[in-house]
């Protein structure tokens, strides 16, 4: 089988990659095919359109997309519509041109209205108004799922779709403005410790609740759902309303989580929140009944895998206390 991973440079991607190579090393029959974005530019259509008429991959597993957190949401939303679209609309028609059945695509957790029953069900979606902050972004998510939907539907492909939450672990981006709230939180306490600031401020009230999910975690779940047999899946789902939640079905505050991260670095100072800054929504607990209803569930702890990636982020930056 002819593995074609997008965005396997991404923490997601290379999380999926990681896994299927170990799969391959281990003695399956498995041909993994990856681009890097300056190989092959996901926005541009003929371009796509060769790479898959060359390479014509069994299996197709979308993790590639731009992501970012409030700041950026907010910051480039032209961007992030544009260019998730342009990433979807390409992947998926082209890979249905190119014969491809079977088809993974990775969105996300703020596909889900604002103001929704929490925690969310599958088919919360399109069932009220979206987080204004990050809005552009999720209705390109939304559209992939609607695409892998319309496909199955005219074509009898096989496309399926998976919601992580957030996500956190080895290859996340930590830039101190760009990034997500736990890793932008790991490096503002690493520095902190660093350069002996006895005060790290946190955006907003501090009371948003939030669920992490281990990047490792998300991998095993993707392919899981990837491999469950047809009859399985239909089972569970339905021909639009197809995708599925992947997360832990467990959450935490901010300030809890700012003072997991404040252990983890061995921050011993003082921690405030800025209140003129966002919060967001005020919580965003995913449902995962469906999914362990087939047989799966997350498997690491939270602060067993803040610590990891503390260290993980300790080593690629090669930052030393």
């Amino acid at each position: 089988m002819k593995y074609y991973v997008a965005g396997h440079r991404g923490m997601v991607g290379g999380a999926i990659l990681r896994n299927l190579q170990a799969r391959k090393d281990a003695g399956e029959a498995i041909e993994l095919v990856t681009r890097t974005s300056s190989e092959l530019n996901l926005t541009d259509q003929v371009a796509v359109r060769d790479f898959f008429q060359t390479e014509k991959p069994d299996v197709v597993i979308l993790a590639a997309a731009k992501v970012g957190g409030i700041h950026a949401n907010n910051t480039y939303p032209a961007q992030f519509i544009y260019e998730n679209l342009m990433i979807e609309c390409n992947v998926i028609h082209q890979a249905y041109a190119a014969g491809v059945k079977t088809l993974l695509q990775l969105g996300s957790s703020c596909i889900y209205p604002k103001a929704v029953p929490q925690p969310m069900k599958e088919d919360a979606l399109l069932t009220g108004t979206l987080e204004p902050t990050n809005e552009p972004y999720a209705v390109a998510k939304i559209a992939g799922i609607k695409l892998c939907e319309s496909y199955n539907r005219q074509y009898g492909v096989d496309y399926r779709s998976v919601m992580p939450t957030n996500l956190y672990g080895p290859g996340d981006n930590f830039h101190p403005e760009n990034s997500h709230v736990l890793p932008a939180m790991i490096r503002r306490f690493h520095e902190a410790v660093r350069d002996g600031v006895d005060e790290v401020v946190i955006w907003g009230s501090g009371k948003p609740m939030r669920e992490f999910l281990h990047v490792d975690d998300m991998a095993e779940a993707s392919l899981y759902v990837l491999e469950l047999d047809k009859a399985t899946y239909e089972a569970n789902t339905e021909p639009m309303l197809s995708h599925i939640n992947v997360g832990t079905g467990t959450d935490v505050t901010i300030r809890q989580l700012a003072e997991m991260v404040a252990e983890v670095t061995g921050f011993k100072g003082k921690i405030t929140q800025d209140p003129t800054k966002p919060d967001g929504t005020m919580r965003k607990l995913m449902d995962v009944s469906r999914l362990a209803d087939m047989g799966w569930k997350a498997r690491v702890p939270l602060e067993q895998g803040v610590a990891e990636t503390y260290d993980w982020f300790k080593l690629a930056e090669g930052l030393r206390l």
